[in-house]
């Protein structure tokens, strides 16, 4: 069964093509700067060189036609014909009051539709690719997989705004939270990593990129998270303000006499690490080689940034009761260890306990680590996300009739002998580059073991 899935932006597709027989992915690549200048595709298979495509672009159901040619093109393509794809499957950021993924039909896309202005940054492009994809390849299930599921357990003590009541009971204005399929797979993974079974296992998960999140699982459901309505609420992100007192929107809103669609762009697009640094970083490696220039500024940014996740990591852990493991995971938070050792710093009174050596080690996307030391009560991990198995599963799942919402399903990473056999291979090289990794990695079969001996 080959699943395509795809994350539609509002200039650019993010894809990817996965074997669910085989249980591995076949390519992956992006379109961008869809209707710009200068649009093109980068396709990327393993083991193989990348391939560049220029070509202009006016609409997504350009850009997804030229994915499709792609993925069948006789030199590097992957599949044969768009025959044998199965079901389509599409990434949503704001998937409103839907509990779980679901298959499209006309009264999906008039949701998510009548929902597009709480994610306009996002739910528009989304509600393109869709109808593009449809379009180009109508006779194949199409499946929205929500970021926002995940967290329809939050209760109400948790989800609810102190506003005026009818704001959220017509207009739906309430706490959504987001990087649900991220949490859901890393977190199922923490407690395969601790023995255990999810139920077992309270967790706080650290998704630190460019957009970042903290959210507390409890006996493998989440009960709170930091982003809220949109993304926008929550930790100091690459460009995102995070949380602020509102009244300073309005007090420089009436000072420069700016519009409301001004603010909306600058704390969301404008503020955050770039702010901080004096509006001109918002990548965190910028920030870094700023920091060993000895730039004051950027040194402020990190901790700012450190410390509002510190503030929801107390927060959660008082929230859960019991913590059981902390996990650290997308691209900052797998390979950034100054940020997980500024984070984790001086909390030995709470049973957290890092190893230095190990976290040092643990600089990939490609190896589950634990990080923590042997004698720390709370087990800390750095595990690689994989949104994309989650997706997968449940678009294989609903087509096979099998599927339920996550409380009720088990997927197949919570199975202790689950393998990733792309980054064992990529763990492998870099084990190579740099041996010391192995001090850090967990979850490694004798076979691969044995692998790394030679």
């Amino acid at each position: 069964m080959i699943i395509l899935f795809l994350n539609c932006g509002s200039s650019s597709v993010k894809y990817s093509v996965y074997d669910w027989d085989q249980k591995r992915s076949l390519c992956a690549g992006g379109v961008e700067r869809i209707g710009i200048e200068g649009s093109l595709i980068t396709h990327d298979r393993p083991g193989k060189l990348s391939v560049e495509i220029k070509r202009p672009l006016a609409n997504h159901k350009d850009a997804i036609n030229l994915v499709i040619e792609t993925l069948t093109h006789k030199e590097h393509g992957v599949i044969e014909n768009v025959n044998v794809i199965s079901a389509v499957g599409h990434r949503i950021v704001h998937g409103g009051k839907f509990a779980k993924s679901v298959i499209v039909d006309d009264s999906v896309v008039a949701e998510l539709r009548n929902i597009a202005d709480l994610a306009p940054l996002h739910n528009p492009a989304h509600i393109m690719g869709i109808e593009a994809a449809r379009a180009l390849l109508p006779n194949v299930t199409h499946v929205c997989v929500m970021d926002t599921a995940f967290h329809q357990t939050m209760p109400a003590s948790s989800y609810m705004y102190a506003l005026p009541r009818k704001w959220y009971t017509d207009y739906r204005i309430r706490r959504y939270g987001f990087h649900g399929s991220s949490v859901l797979y890393t977190s199922r993974r923490a407690a395969v990593l601790m023995d255990k079974e999810v139920d077992e296992v309270n967790s706080i998960v650290c998704h630190i990129g460019a957009g970042a999140s903290v959210t507390a699982v409890k006996n493998g459901q989440c009960i709170d998270t930091s982003m809220g309505l949109t993304p926008l609420e929550g930790l100091v992100m690459g460009s995102r303000s995070g949380d602020i007192d509102p009244s300073a929107c309005f007090y420089m809103m009436q000072k420069l006499n700016m519009a409301p669609e001004d603010m909306y762009t600058i704390l969301n697009k404008k503020s955050g690490m770039y702010a901080l640094t004096g509006d001109r970083f918002s990548d965190q490696r910028d920030v870094r080689k700023g920091i060993s220039e000895g730039d004051e500024l950027c040194k402020l940014a990190v901790e700012v940034q450190a410390h509002r996740i510190r503030r929801y990591l107390g927060a959660y852990m008082l929230e859960l009761g019991r913590l059981d493991s902390i996990v650290f995971t997308a691209g900052i938070g797998e390979r950034d260890p100054d940020v997980r050792a500024r984070v984790l710093k001086g909390l030995e009174n709470f049973g957290i306990i890092i190893d230095p050596e190990r976290n040092e080690a643990a600089m990939t996307n490609k190896a589950e680590c634990r990080i923590s030391a042997d004698n720390s009560r709370v087990q800390v991990f750095v595990i690689p996300t994989d949104e994309e198995i989650v997706g997968v599963q449940d678009i294989v799942a609903l087509l096979a009739g099998t599927y339920d919402v996550y409380t009720k399903f088990r997927y197949i990473f919570q199975e202790k002998d689950y393998r990733n056999k792309l980054r064992d291979a990529a763990f492998i090289e870099d084990v190579k580059k740099r041996p010391s990794l192995l001090k850090a990695a967990m979850n490694l079969p004798e076979a691969l073991k044995q692998e790394l001996k030679k």
